[in-house]
């Protein structure tokens, strides 16, 4: 059994990396403790994936074997299950889904009952239970419920409308007079995020919002914006929206059919929110990935930022130490916590539309109050991750590039969490430096990996 819980729980290429025999061990245990330390139930969303129904399958087995009752959700965004989890009172959250990867990937991961994901500590504890030091498994010590012991599945009919009608409820202005491309990357969003803008009043014209299985994802949403851009210029609309394959992210283009990603999203809404006097301590969290010219729009009107390690999780635990209620990163996975417990790109996109509209002023002109240091993110393909990030040639091409940019830029090179990247960022006032010092880290990288050193 491999160690897979990764920054955003169980995640790999479907039937190959994740099999239904994880989903199904996965389920045993969650189940078990949901009983054990609740009423024993479980709800369970999914996004669009050819592979979702396989391992919803697992689980759902996994969890009533284990006398778990379950609550299907069906095709629902992730921060949907997220808030239903309070809604319904439920012990654990369950979402089938692998984000924004290709759609030959899946994965799992768990909510608890206040829509948090779990922590490290609470993901050990149940891996602890499939896979342990001395290699035995006190997943095969749990009870095994007969009878009327065993747990039912229920269908939850109105799981849309419950997530739909909480955003609109957050909601104090119309759209009424905007015309707006979504581009819904024919994953978990391509019913709810149309019937949420429609409801504002907006006039929509709707991109990837027919998934078949496999196409989530593929040239489109939020990580291949290429699409949106260009349905934006052509339709002359007022903005553009996208989102990815399990709608916690979103990315904006503006008027002009320029991107606008998370951290231009944190600024303009950190901004609005301080003029309004309603930031907490006058802060956001971001992650050090983040580009510098945010910490810069804040700083000029008395915020601040609270740089975080790479990862949402880190974002959301800082938010909580400090009392903030906005944070994020780069890549439009923005945590409104005074909302939502977790990333929610459509809560997120009415956010900013409020700024749009309330302040009447054009996406690009509010975009236009950060400005960007020139930055640069390459991922190099490996084999082996830690050996490459411990080799001698690739630590050595790192120091050698720090000690360039100095204390005018950033540089960060780290393993991915869920793929077998390694990602090298750099960023400075000038674009030819970091373009070189980034390529020779890049190229170290892939030498390390080629030729197998140790």
């Amino acid at each position: 059994m491999p160690n897979f819980f990764g920054t955003d729980g169980v995640r790999g290429v479907a039937n190959k990396e994740l099999t239904p025999e994880i989903a199904f061990r996965l389920g045993r245990v969650v189940g078990y403790l949901a009983v054990k330390e609740g009423q024993g139930k479980v709800l369970i969303g999914r996004d669009t994936r050819i592979s979702g129904q396989m391992f919803k399958a697992a689980l759902i087995a996994g969890l009533t074997s284990s006398g778990a009752d379950c609550y299907d959700l069906g095709i629902i965004p992730t921060p949907a299950v997220a808030f239903i989890c309070r809604k319904l009172d439920a012990d654990y959250g369950a979402v089938i889904s692998a984000s924004h990867n290709p759609y030959d990937d899946n994965g799992i991961k768990f909510f608890d009952k206040d829509g948090f994901k779990l922590t490290d500590e609470h993901e050990g504890k149940i891996a602890s239970y499939i896979v342990s030091s001395d290699g035995d498994s006190l997943e095969d010590k749990l009870p095994v419920p007969v009878a009327d012991d065993i747990g039912t599945v229920y269908e939850v009919n109105d799981a849309e409308s419950l997530y739909i009608d909480f955003i609109l409820e957050t909601v104090d202005y119309s759209l009424e007079g905007y015309k707006i491309v979504v581009d819904c990357a024919n994953g978990a969003s391509y019913k709810v995020a149309p019937k949420v803008y429609e409801s504002l009043g907006a006039k929509l014209v709707l991109i990837n919002t027919d998934p078949d299985g496999t196409n989530i994802n593929r040239s489109c949403g939020s990580t291949h914006p290429e699409q949106l851009q260009e349905a934006v210029l052509r339709s002359n609309a007022h903005l553009g929206i996208a989102h990815d394959g399990d709608a916690d992210r979103v990315i904006f283009v503006d008027e002009k059919g320029e991107i606008i990603d998370g951290d231009r999203q944190l600024a303009i809404m950190a901004l609005y929110l301080l003029k309004e006097n309603r930031l907490p301590g006058k802060a956001i969290a971001a992650t050090v990935y983040s580009n510098l010219g945010l910490k810069d729009s804040l700083a000029r009107f008395g915020g601040s930022v609270h740089f975080t390690s790479n990862g949402d999780r880190y974002v959301l635990k800082e938010m909580i130490e400090r009392g903030l209620i906005l944070g994020g990163e780069q890549s439009g996975h923005i945590i409104h916590l005074n909302y939502n417990s977790t990333g929610d790109g459509i809560l997120s996109a009415v956010r900013l539309l409020e700024v749009v509209v309330k302040e009447k002023t054009p996406l690009s002109e509010l975009a236009a109050q950060m400005p960007t240091f020139p930055q640069l993110l390459v991922n190099v393909k490996v084999k082996d991750k830690m050996k490459v990030m411990e080799s001698e040639i690739v630590m050595d091409a790192v120091k050698k590039a720090q000690e360039e940019i100095g204390r005018e830029g950033r540089l960060y090179v780290r393993p991915s969490g869920t793929e077998p990247l390694i990602r090298i960022m750099g960023e400075a006032r000038d674009i030819t430096v970091v373009r070189r010092i980034v390529n020779e880290v890049a190229a170290a990288v892939a030498l390390v990996d080629k030729e197998d050193l140790d």
